[in-house]
């Protein structure tokens, strides 16, 4: 399946999961500056105009500190949708620094800045749901949603990240994506939560995301066809 892979700190490379990828789209960001957790006016203009025309459905978006070009990517959808956030951060905050979009504000500035944006559902952070309301998903069966998915809504033994992480088996995680899939129209997945080794990675943590991104590559293959 084609897949967009935004290459920024290398970590796809360093656990070997880019040569696992067929008809990959890889756009090198790595010399990228003003980009790391908080994206400035000029690496936002640079991050645009490298996106290809159409998207690919299956976005890599690299580390949890990236999360923010969700917000970027779907702005290019020109038809109403849901937007499912699969996180264990609800990345709702205030921005830190006004006008600057970071990887904690991204939901709030979809919410506000988005007119094809319906409604957003947060799965996995404190005080929000633990899956997906079967209620919600009957509601809005047949239309069109967007999913965003931080690896760090796993435990441990599924994900290595660089933020704190949930208790979601990477079971959980399918399972929710498969139910998304039967319900409604899935127009693009984006997955975010790698660790590079120049953030602290050791081998096993590149072996144990590698795996995970190549479980959720082949089930979102089948799902996405």
């Amino acid at each position: 399946m084609n897949s967009l892979v935004f290459h920024f700190s290398e970590a796809y490379g360093e656990e070997g999961f880019l040569s696992c990828l067929k008809d990959a789209q890889v756009l090198d960001f790595t010399g990228l500056e003003g980009c790391c957790c908080y994206c400035d006016a000029q690496a936002l203009e640079q991050l645009e105009k490298a996106l290809p025309s159409p998207l690919p459905r299956l976005r890599w978006l690299d580390s949890g500190d990236y999360h923010y070009l969700s917000h970027l990517l779907a702005l290019k959808e020109r038809e109403p949708f849901h937007l499912v956030l699969l996180d264990n951060h609800p990345d709702n905050q205030d921005p830190a620094f006004e006008g600057v979009l970071s990887c904690g504000s991204w939901v709030k500035e979809m919410q506000q800045k988005n007119p094809m944006l319906r409604d957003v559902v947060t799965i996995g952070p404190e005080g929000c749901e633990n899956e997906i309301p079967a209620a919600w998903l009957e509601e809005r069966r047949g239309e069109r949603v967007y999913v965003s998915l931080d690896k760090d809504i796993m435990d441990k033994a599924y994900a290595r990240t660089d933020w704190t992480q949930g208790g979601h088996t990477l079971e959980d995680v399918k399972r929710e994506l498969g139910r998304l899939a039967e319900a409604l129209e899935i127009v693009a997945v984006d997955i975010c939560g790698e660790l590079a080794p120049s953030k602290g990675a050791t081998p096993e943590d590149l072996r144990i995301n590698k795996e995970t991104n190549i479980e959720l590559y082949h089930c979102l293959t089948n799902l996405l066809k």
